[in-house]
């Protein structure tokens, strides 16, 4: 077979959850599968090496403009170009005027959930705005034209069997993995270099902040404040993904501004290699997102033996299983009584690491491209 995979934003140098999926879904794929053709359609940027051509995988970078019209216009002639038996778009989206058949990942519906209006109105960003919108305006039409969906958990893939009205055949959950550094042990010369880096404190808990609400950042900063005004002790907050402008709004809207200043380090932008570190350095990870398609720094937090308080709402009771602490993620006082409790009960959180140990090895990025090469063999014609 000539297998098609879009993967336009791989080689950008910040990497988020999808690209991370599609890079981890390659490098599989690479050892995994040494028979079929494969021809990986990137957008030239300055991170070109995470990933290289081999004996039947090629690395074709093609300049464009937009993400829409990479995707709308070029990537389907490109299909043609090199005669792909199938195309697989792994953010989403795909193009329309495809005359193959198409494998889409749909990570997760959350922007079919929101209005337009209160995504417009958001904290989030432009860019995640304009993203919102174009899924939006092309996902009904694309859940249509897709021969195969895949999904990342069985949540996401009942929520998008009953939006979308679909046949359970049509949509297959393939979960995502944890990366092999993601690791408990790490040696001190690599922690000290990474605490170092990021001005990391002796004693922190570690929270994933973004622009996005869902990320439920707010209610994080206030039960954190909670917590250190009752127990007063000499503990910072880690933020990862925030900057100072987008933190001074955070904390004003929730008037914590001149508590919180001097509690909290900001990271910027954490390389994937160095979150191992984050994660094994920090006392606590703290993830009570609103909503989430699956929740990978869950299991990542896990596999560094890290314990995790996240939500017990949509998708994330489905990856934590029992080895995390669920909480209410709209419920301030249920964060700031997990934090108690993790910190408070030395039990329960030794209890929480080892559970999680076991947790996380049930997700592989091995196992993510065994499903999904058997789902690009069903189109292998040899076969019907």
């Amino acid at each position: 077979m000539r297998i098609g995979i879009e993967a336009q934003r791989l080689f950008r140098l910040q990497k988020h959850g999808m690209e991370r999926v599609a890079l981890e879904l390659i490098k599989n794929l690479q050892v995994l599968d040494k028979e079929n053709e494969y021809f990986i359609f990137v957008k030239p940027d300055v991170d070109n090496k995470v990933i290289s051509s081999t004996d039947n995988f090629h690395i074709v970078e093609v300049e464009g403009g937009a993400y829409p019209i990479w995707e709308q216009f070029k990537l389907p002639k490109l299909a043609k170009a090199y005669n792909c038996d199938v195309l697989h778009c792994t953010s989403n989206t795909a193009p329309l005027a495809l005359k193959i058949p198409l494998v889409t990942t749909l990570h997760d519906i959350i922007f079919k959930e929101r209005s337009v209006l209160e995504q417009l109105t958001s904290s989030a960003s432009w860019y995640q705005k304009i993203g919102n919108l174009y899924r939006r305006l092309i996902v009904n039409s694309i859940v249509k034209k897709s021969e195969r969906l895949i999904t990342v958990s069985n949540f996401e893939r009942q929520n998008i069997s009953k939006i979308y009205k679909l046949d359970n055949n049509k949509i297959q959950t393939v979960y995502n993995g944890v990366n092999e550094y993601f690791k408990a042990v790490i040696d001190n010369k690599t922690k000290a270099k990474v605490k170092q880096k990021y001005n990391l404190p002796e004693h922190f808990l570690l929270h994933l902040g973004n622009t996005d609400p869902r990320k439920n950042t707010a209610r994080v900063l206030k039960a954190f404040y909670m917590y250190i005004y009752e127990f007063t002790e000499d503990l910072k907050l880690v933020l990862v993904g925030l900057n100072q402008a987008k933190l001074s709004t955070i904390l004003k809207s929730i008037d914590l501004e001149k508590e919180l200043s001097d509690k909290i380090i900001l990271t910027g932008y954490v390389a994937d290699k160095d979150l191992p570190v984050l994660f094994g350095l920090s006392e606590l990870f703290l993830f009570p997102s609103l909503r989430e398609g699956f929740g990978i720094p869950i299991i990542e937090a896990m596999a560094c033996g890290t314990p995790v308080i996240t939500s017990n709402t949509s998708s994330m009771p489905e990856v934590a299983g029992d080895a995390a602490c669920l909480v209410n993620p709209n419920s301030t006082e249920n964060i700031y009584e997990a934090i108690v409790k993790v910190r408070s009960d030395k039990n329960y959180k030794e209890q929480l690491t080892e559970k999680g140990f076991t947790r996380y090895t049930k997700f592989t990025w091995e196992n993510t491209a065994k499903k999904v090469l058997g789902i690009y063999q069903r189109f292998n014609h040899n076969n019907i």
